[in-house]
């Protein structure tokens, strides 16, 4: 059995030490309650049944109560092992599995019985794979075609850096929304995401709408990790130069003590602003909250993502 081993690359004197920084107290507008309906129930029965992975769970996500009551769920595909260790995220890194070239299938066979409306699907980062895990994310999209013809499919891929033809891979299935995030600022880049190339993703998520307009393309970012103001107006903008239709953002928390410290708690005032000034930009939509999460109210902001483009078109019309 392959041995998981939680490894947050960080850049922080307490690392050095191997010292655990503590953890600051979450503001009242942070704090979620726990919901464990029968919806929630049943996806956590169908995941374990069919031998599923969700980035609910595995990324310690603030809403999965919420979501999961809502029949809204986030598969992660392609094990749960990470090649990478970014400072934020609470994914194991290490070998990963083999490819289970049967997950496509059980996804959508999850899906279909769920009656899900909206699904996403992302996976951890496989450099070990050449084609970086891409022929995975055409199966499910295929799979889910046949057993849930009604879904509309979002895909959260990884940046698929150095993998030849694995974007084209992806495009070529036709999900509904294509969806990789920026994470933060270029400048925290370094500290935060390694492993990771600001201007490549960026790059990708421009591929992505040259390849094909019509599909909606998403991305995001958190906030609160030592960012300032100028650097998040700046994101904004370079993610509008590549033609991006959807932000969030989001507040970055600490999955654990041995993770990326938060630098601070923004302000339910400030995520107003945020929203105030992307829409302002020219984004077809924005999410933006102390709460608000890559896949967060995916299936509800997919409806709005359709309408405010009829309405785009009708008013140039």
């Amino acid at each position: 059995m392959t041995r998981k081993v939680i490894s947050p690359k960080l850049r922080h004197p307490e690392k050095a030490k191997n010292i655990p920084f503590k953890i600051k107290k979450k503001p009242d507008w942070i704090r979620v309650r726990a919901s464990y309906s029968k919806s929630y129930m049943k996806i956590r029965e169908l995941t374990r049944q069919h031998r599923l992975n969700t980035v609910c769970e595995e990324a310690a996500c603030p809403n999965i109560g919420e979501c999961w009551s809502k029949r809204h769920a986030t598969f992660m595909i392609l094990g749960d092992i990470c090649t990478r260790a970014c400072a934020f995220c609470n994914v194991a890194t290490g070998k990963p599995q083999k490819i289970d070239y049967n997950e496509p299938k059980r996804v959508a066979q999850s899906v279909a019985k769920l009656g899900m409306r909206h699904v996403v699907i992302t996976s951890v980062d496989r450099d070990d794979l050449k084609d970086g895990g891409a022929n995975q994310f055409a199966d499910c999209i295929k799979f889910l075609r046949e057993y849930a013809p009604r879904v509309t499919i979002e895909v959260l891929t990884p940046d698929f850096r150095g993998k030849n033809n694995a974007l084209n891979t992806v495009m070529a299935a036709k999900p509904d929304v294509f969806n990789h995030n920026l994470e933060t600022v270029p400048e925290l880049y370094r500290k935060i995401r390694p492993g990771a190339d600001y201007i490549h993703s960026l790059n990708l998520l421009k591929e992505a709408k040259k390849i094909s307009p019509e599909i909606f393309t998403k991305s995001g970012i958190m906030v609160g990790l030592g960012e300032n103001k100028n650097e998040i107006l700046q994101v904004m903008d370079d993610m509008r130069s590549v033609n991006v239709d959807f932000i969030t953002i989001g507040q970055y928390l600490a999955p654990t003590r041995r993770h990326a410290p938060v630098d601070r708690f923004v302000t339910p005032e400030e995520f107003k602003e945020f929203r105030a000034i992307a829409n302002s930009k020219g984004f077809l939509l924005v999410a933006a909250t102390p709460l608000t999460r890559s896949s967060y109210h995916a299936d509800e902001d997919f409806a709005r993502l359709k309408k405010q483009r009829n309405y785009q078109i009708s008013s140039s019309i």
